[in-house]
């Protein structure tokens, strides 16, 4: 599952591009009044200005065996969030290593290693390490429902978990997760999940608003 472009919503475009350009160091693709978007990859992290928005979280592939230098290079320039005592977390069953944190909406983010998915390694990390934004996560209050409208877009399998909590839709390249906001908050960090809104363009191309799937047109 290729995911091409992210746009997310946010009140302060100004903090938005200090974090994703002068801290993490992505190369700034468009920078408008009131959309910018930077390179992340093989993918587009956007941003479109909106007064009003909530949080939401995304995953980002990096090389297989990065994760430690990873977790470096971002101590280097921002706070990690920890799980529990550790600050990176092993999902054994996934086989892959996460590690993450905030940007300047509170969007939580993170980096996650795939034993499946090599990627180009080296001695130390930085931007370039970033391969694509490998997941973006639904808060909703009926997994099924949402899986079935997704499903009828283009057919796609659940990778992990069920339509009671959370369930993972795709693959290692790229995966909606998918929990119900009233039994479930984001892991690791606990925060209330919202259902947030966003535009998704790749092999799946459609708005999230108010709870809702939207296709979009081609």
């Amino acid at each position: 599952m290729r995911i091409d472009e992210i746009v997310l919503f946010s009140a302060d475009l100004k903090s938005q591009k200090y974090f994703y350009k002068d801290v993490l160091g992505c190369n700034q693709l468009k920078d408008d009044d009131d959309h910018i978007s930077f390179q992340i990859g093989e993918s587009v992290l956007s941003f479109q200005y909106r007064e009003q928005m909530k949080p939401s979280h995304l995953a980002i592939n990096i090389p297989s065996q990065m994760v430690h230098q990873a977790l470096d290079w971002l101590e280097e320039r921002i706070e990690v969030i920890p799980s529990g005592d550790d600050k990176i977390t092993d999902f054994e069953n996934w086989k892959a290593k996460a590690v993450y944190f905030y940007d300047a909406d509170k969007n939580i983010m993170e980096f996650i290693a795939r034993e499946r998915i090599e990627g180009y390694s080296t001695d130390s990390f930085s931007e370039e390490n970033m391969l694509s934004i490998s997941e973006m996560a639904l808060a909703v209050l009926d997994i099924e429902s949402v899986y079935k409208t997704i499903n009828a877009i283009k057919s796609i399998p659940i990778f992990d978990g069920n339509f009671d909590r959370f369930c993972a839709l795709g693959n290692d390249d790229g995966l909606f997760i998918i929990i119900d906001k009233t039994k479930k908050k984001w892991y690791p960090t606990n925060d209330e999940a919202f259902t947030s809104e966003f535009v998704i363009k790749g092999d799946y191309n459609f708005k999230f608003e108010n709870g809702k799937i939207i296709p979009l047109l081609s």
